[in-house]
């Protein structure tokens, strides 16, 4: 028979896949190191497990202890595993920054689980870092694995992730592009690739906000400022990030990274998370100044399932302001609007009275309503050309609105972007959604002022 003894022997050994689509016009071959695969779908399982091991060999770490960390859910996710089979309780800090899919996984595998604000700053006690030490000061048999500057993280990549990319790639790979959160991947995988070959290029992809690149350039520790993207960049300068296998450091917005990473799984079939697609842009930047010798490798740093509430929802991302017109559609912007708290679809029948018409447009303060039976958009009222008319004969108030009512709005079906749409908008007020031959909902020119 054929079995393994439990899932921690599934960690590591990851497939390499290569880029087609958003690699078309680039000479180099650009391939994703697929670290979702990993049992808890993220890179951070190599380590989780090399802390724990590390812990038990030194004797820090005794029967029934507590492993407590600062986490951004990845690293948490892989110590909760190797904790659930090895019988440890687990504590982990996370910042109110990181996507709920990442929480109420860590409390299925039976973690503790704290959430502080992500705004912070490093020397604050309120910091998730000096928060995490202080439990674990005050918790009986219990021990920090603290990833950012425990030495079984760096080693863990030395021994596993740079091996694994040399091997698959016979020694061709030229450059390795990673995020740089605590250092471990990027620098003990590039300490294993620069042993190998000192040509090889590390190229680290970090968020504009983090401290990284300009630490790197300068030498000196920037204020930073916030940023949308989880598990990668920093606002100091960890122990494990060691520079002196970084050759460049590439700065990605939140724009680019999670529009990358949703590219991704339309384009590639790669599902994943925001750090992922932080990794993928810059592979593909660095890509347009590369030749057809050159073979590129980034970090695919986990699965998208941890982000469906967050950049992988339209929603989120129209919240946050990222998503852009080519991207933003009638229907959607429709579900917006009514979740604003505006009333859902208000029209009336071709048999309604004008007293009445008016009457339902006061209460809600519109100047504008389609006219529609049986599901069919058949003209539309709008109050300006009723009173006018009104003025001169008030007996057609008892009048079916048939007797004044304009042409229909434009129906457009919901799959249509905002950006076409607003042509319709330009001769007339409002344009009607249609799903399904149904009438949904109404956009007029204000509800698409600003969309970005």
């Amino acid at each position: 028979m054929k079995y393994y003894n439990s899932v921690l022997e599934l960690v590591g050994r990851t497939p390499l896949v290569r880029l087609n689509r958003l690699a078309r016009g680039l000479k180099p071959l650009i391939l994703a190191k697929m670290e979702s695969h990993n049992p808890g779908g993220s890179v951070k399982d190599r380590i989780g497990i090399a802390m724990i091991d590390r812990a038990e060999r030194l004797g820090e770490l005794k029967p029934g202890g507590t492993i407590i960390e600062a986490t951004s859910g990845n690293t948490g996710i892989g110590l909760a595993l190797a904790c659930s089979i090895r019988g440890y309780r687990s504590i982990f800090v996370m910042t109110d920054k990181c996507s709920q899919e990442k929480v109420r996984y860590l409390k299925a595998l039976g973690a503790d689980v704290i959430v502080v604000p992500a705004a912070a700053k490093s020397d604050s006690p309120d910091h998730y870092v000096a928060l995490a030490r202080r439990i674990a000061s005050e918790t009986p048999n219990s021990i920090l694995t603290n990833q950012y500057g425990n030495p079984a993280n760096p080693e863990a990549h030395y021994n596993s992730t740079g091996p694994e990319l040399w091997e698959a790639t016979d020694g061709r790979i030229t450059h390795f592009v990673a995020g740089m959160g605590t250092g471990g991947t990027i620098s003990g995988t590039g300490r294993f690739l620069k042993e190998k070959n000192p040509a090889i290029h590390i190229i680290g992809a970090d968020p504009y906000g983090s401290v990284f690149k300009t630490f790197k350039e300068t030498g000196k520790i920037m204020g930073s400022s916030p940023y949308l993207v989880e598990g990668v960049g920093q606002d100091m300068i960890p122990e494990n990030v060691h520079l002196k296998y970084i050759d460049e450091i590439i700065n990605v917005t939140d724009r680019d990274s999670f529009n990358t990473a949703r590219r991704l799984g339309r384009e590639e079939g790669i599902f994943c998370g925001g750090s992922t697609g932080t990794n993928a842009w810059a592979a593909l930047r660095l890509a347009e100044r590369l030749t057809e010798d050159d073979v590129i490798v980034f970090i695919v740093c986990d699965t998208g399932e941890r982000y469906l509430s967050k950049f992988l929802s339209d929603e989120w991302m129209k919240e946050k302001r990222l998503l852009g017109e080519e991207r933003m559609t009638v229907g959607l912007l429709n579900e917006m609007k009514i979740r604003s708290g505006k009333p859902p679809l208000l029209f009336v029948s071709s048999e309604t009275l004008i007293a009445e018409t008016l009457d339902l447009m006061d209460r809600h303060s519109i100047s504008q309503l389609p006219v529609i039976d049986e599901g069919r958009s058949v003209g539309s009222i709008r109050e300006q050309h009723i009173m006018a008319q009104i003025i001169d004969d008030r007996d057609l108030l008892q009048q079916p609105v048939s007797s004044v009512m304009d042409l229909s709005f434009p129906v457009v079906n919901e799959a249509v972007e905002v950006n076409r749409a607003k042509s319709f908008l330009k001769e007339a007020p409002a344009i009607l959604i249609e799903e399904y031959g149904r009438i949904i909902g109404l956009l007029t020119r204000y509800d698409v002022l600003d969309i970005s």
